[in-house]
């Protein structure tokens, strides 16, 4: 037997009893996306602490989306050899780092900077979720793994505002971020617990990259992401307005109507991983799907609150099985180049949630509150046509 054999045996060997490293990514990737999403409650608290203004407090989340996307296209880049196990350790002490240097902050200049890390270890973490999943379980299990990692970040999504706002009236802001960094250092914990060790291989490098990016399987498939992504962040950034033109719901309504796509994000997390692993082509066409159709029932039905309220649970269950079922058709798609694809689905993604708002602004601004629905789930049906269409021969 060759010693390439012997170490494949041997990582089989772990698989089976890795589900705890999964579970450690998940947290990890909890404390991380949470603390990407904290400072959209706690602007004004930050504004006034800082004396500035909340549009410059606001560009504590864009600044941390634009390191991400590029974290996420160049860490196997810059890190080809490093045990991947140290380097998603490492993404989560910066996520630590960056929580403590926030709540200690002087002054706006440092906030970012401090906001620059986190954005690293996101899309870092996020980028190599992929392959950190296929080497803790069976080829056949991925889907599922992905399932455990994402529901950290729908639990993050859905929870990281309303626990800011309410725990930033007991504790302030800067003790909230503390809180953030518990949180992380707890999942850092359970990581150097659980993580094995995960040497890459002779594929993760500037070359990789560039045969990714050069299939024309994988151009088609980034499209169909910008689409489904962008789709769905050109409405649901502006849903609090349509919402309330529409159906002229009050506050407390529209709270409960997150609360029930916050439900049926986590159903359609929850089915999208066993999906993914026995008809992978069905949930990339079901999940986007879904999306594009609540977005549009949304649109058609939404001065109804009975049929705002079904929109929501539609839209919610769709988008809850995006990220694994998009996950999982890039690592079929480039199953040796898995955090090469990886990196740059997250990358598309990020540059998804900027493109997607800022097109669904103009379409609000200069049309009406409920445009960004009618084009944005026409987008994502649209990209779930197209990345279902894609496949090697």
């Amino acid at each position: 037997m060759t010693s390439t054999t012997e170490e494949e045996s041997a990582s089989q060997l772990h698989k089976p009893g890795s589900w705890a490293g999964v579970i450690s990514l998940s947290l990890g990737i909890f404390a991380i996306v949470m603390s990407e999403f904290l400072p959209a409650s706690l602007l004004p608290r930050i504004a006034d602490s800082l004396n500035v203004s909340e549009g410059a407090a606001g560009q504590t989340v864009s600044i941390t989306a634009f390191a991400a996307a590029l974290s996420a296209l160049l860490i196997s880049v810059v890190l080809p050899r490093a045990d991947r196990r140290r380097v998603m350790i490492g993404l989560t002490v910066l996520a630590v780092v960056s929580n403590v240097i926030v709540a200690l902050a002087p002054n706006l200049y440092v906030l970012l900077g401090a906001r620059l890390l986190v954005g690293i270890a996101l899309g870092g973490f996020w980028a190599m979720a992929t392959a950190m999943a296929a080497t803790l379980v069976h080829a056949d299990h991925v889907g599922r793994a992905l399932t455990v990692i994402n529901a950290g970040v729908s639990l993050a999504t859905v929870a990281a505002v309303p626990l800011g706002s309410w725990l930033g009236e007991l504790w302030g802001w800067r003790g909230v971020f503390y809180l953030a960094a518990g949180v992380a250092l707890l999942a850092l914990i359970v990581q150097a617990a659980t993580l094995p060790r995960v040497i890459p291989t002779a594929n993760s490098s500037l070359r990789a990259l560039g045969s990714v990016l050069r299939s024309w399987i994988v151009l088609g498939g980034l499209f169909a992401v910008l689409l489904i992504f962008g789709g769905h962040f050109s409405g649901f950034t502006y849903i609090r307005p349509a919402s309330h033109d529409m159906a002229q719901i009050d506050a407390g309504t529209f709270a409960v109507l997150l609360l029930v796509f916050g439900i049926t994000n986590f159903l359609g997390t929850a089915l999208a991983g066993p999906l993914a692993d026995r008809s992978p082509r069905l949930g990339i066409l079901l999940f986007p799907g879904i999306l594009g159709v609540g977005m549009l029932v949304m649109h058609l039905t939404g001065a109804s609150v009975v049929g705002l309220f079904i929109a929501a649970a539609l839209w919610g269950f769709g988008f809850g099985g995006v990220p694994t079922t998009v996950l999982s058709w890039g690592a079929r798609t480039e199953p040796t180049r898995l955090e090469q694809v990886g990196g740059v689905i997250v990358t598309v993604c990020n540059i998804a949630i900027a493109v997607g708002a800022g097109f669904g602004g103009i379409l609000i601004d200069t049309i009406s509150s409920s445009a960004p629905l009618l084009v944005g789930g026409l987008a994502a049906i649209t990209g779930s046509l197209i990345l279902t269409s894609l496949h090697r021969r």
